[in-house]
């Protein structure tokens, strides 16, 4: 089952089925070099972790993804109220 969603005027996006399934991912591990951003989801359940997915990208990209996720993550809290950070896998205690 293929889904096909517009992302913008003339660009109509692809979606497999393992796509639209999606990876769960609690942790990024993230890394650079002058040309690209890389990032690693990992999926971490104490005392093991598995890649379930890495994304490269530009610097370029990685900026415009930054100021998205930052626009989102304030759409989500005036909708549902603040967000409470998720502690860093394998702590008890949540990250300030």
């Amino acid at each position: 089952m293929a889904d096909e969603t517009p992302i913008a005027p003339r660009i109509n996006v692809k979606y497999g089925d393992e796509e639209i399934k999606g990876r769960y991912a609690n942790l990024v591990r993230i890394t650079h070099t002058r040309e690209e951003m890389v990032f690693d989801f990992i999926n971490v359940v104490p005392p093991h972790g598995a890649a379930t997915a890495r994304v490269i990208t530009s610097p370029g990209h990685a900026k415009r993804l930054l100021r998205a996720l930052a626009n989102h993550v304030e759409q989500y809290e005036k909708q549902f109220g603040p967000i409470v950070e998720a502690p860093e896998p394998g702590s008890q205690t949540p990250v300030n």
